[in-house]
């Protein structure tokens, strides 16, 4: 994992001395220096973005560093990268929270208490799949299937929705039952 403080990218590239993100054009600028590190980093590489510095961040600041590095994530824009935000406190995580919604956006967050969660808009029942996943540490769809007595392409679709918005790893392994792949958590 690649750890990105916010706090530190606000320095170099804003320079007015505050903790705070807000503004959309102060957004627009962190949100493209993020880019241009992002560019640089090795495919399957997971970039946590780090506000445990930060003050506060409004709503339009969210919104354009947020909301868009996750959407241009899940088009493909920056290859198979994921992005996760960590260090939140409850006041950023509710600006963050209303910016992913509007946009139908989810993204994995490790609070400052530790605490592992899914922000943004996500179905109940990959939800479900995504706790178990933290659970267990791992799955495949047959485990998967299994676990929650569904069928096989049910699972299947489950595990690749998350996979699609960024919100699990996937690896191949070799098992007995020959090459499979396997869901992991991000953080």
């Amino acid at each position: 994992m690649t750890i990105y403080n916010l706090y530190k990218l606000l320095k170099e590239e804003l320079k007015n001395g505050s903790s705070d993100l807000v503004t959309r054009p102060s957004g627009q600028v962190i949100r493209e220096r993020i880019e241009r590190d992002i560019a640089k980093e090795k495919d399957g590489e997971v970039i946590a973005l780090d506000f445990s510095k930060i003050g506060i961040i409004d709503y339009s600041c969210a919104d354009e560093i947020v909301a868009k590095l996750i959407s241009r994530l899940v088009s493909g824009e920056y290859g198979d990268k994921y992005i996760v935000l960590k260090g939140l406190n409850e006041n950023q995580k509710e600006n963050i929270e209303v910016a992913l919604e509007r946009k139908d956006l989810a993204v994995m967050t490790e609070m400052r208490d530790g605490r592992r969660t899914i922000i943004g808009t996500l179905h109940n029942y990959l939800h479900e799949t995504i706790n178990l996943i933290f659970s267990k540490g791992k799955i495949t769809a047959g485990e998967l299937s299994e676990e929650l007595n569904l069928p096989a392409n049910t699972s299947g679709t489950r595990l690749l929705n998350l996979y699609k918005k960024r919100l699990v790893r996937r690896i191949i392994e070799s098992r007995a039952e020959g090459r499979v792949w396997v869901y992991l958590p991000c953080i």
